[in-house]
């Protein structure tokens, strides 16, 4: 029994979720929670003190989001640029310094969630930009730029779908 272009596709996602490290794994879900409003992310996802104001500012950090859902969809040409790619930097600084996301495709992953398929466009020249600033630790910026290929950078088109697995927490239960 064949499946529906539908299951395919969550399919081809749940497993590239699942090729991602356990901390990009669980900073996906943290972050989708934070970014779209996904119940108490201190609640679910705090362990320690310093985890708590991790998410107190990325529920700041993250205030940009509100913003940016606009402005990609709508941003053609040159006179967006400054407008997007501010806020998109902000937020992408913030997310590579925490040091949980080790490669361009778990950043897209995340972003393409939080912010929608129009926003690959962006993702490539703003995952460099923040990757290159002396906010991230130099032995992490060599290794973030050079998870990105050189496909991905110059891209000559983006998809249009829009991401369709978005992971979430699962409490383990006794056995």
């Amino acid at each position: 029994m064949s499946q529906s272009p539908s299951a395919q596709v969550i399919l081809a996602e749940m497993r590239e979720f699942a090729a991602f490290s356990p901390c990009e794994q669980r900073y996906i879900r943290r972050s989708l929670d934070v970014g779209l409003g996904r119940g108490d992310a201190f609640r679910t996802w705090s362990r320690s003190g310093e985890e708590t104001a991790s998410i107190r500012a990325q529920y700041v950090v993250y205030q940009d989001l509100k913003v940016l859902r606009g402005l990609v969809c709508e941003s053609e040409g040159f006179d967006g640029i400054e407008t997007i790619m501010g806020p998109l930097m902000r937020v992408t600084t913030f997310d590579l310094a925490q040091e949980r996301i080790d490669s361009f495709g778990a950043y897209r992953f995340l972003y393409e969630r939080l912010l929608g398929a129009s926003v690959r466009p962006w993702l490539p020249s703003a995952f460099c930009g923040a990757a290159a600033l002396p906010q991230i630790r130099p032995d992490k910026r060599r290794n973030l730029l050079q998870s990105i290929s050189e496909a991905a950078a110059t891209a000559p088109g983006w998809s249009r779908r829009e991401p369709m697995f978005f992971p979430e927490f699962v409490e383990l239960e006794a056995a």
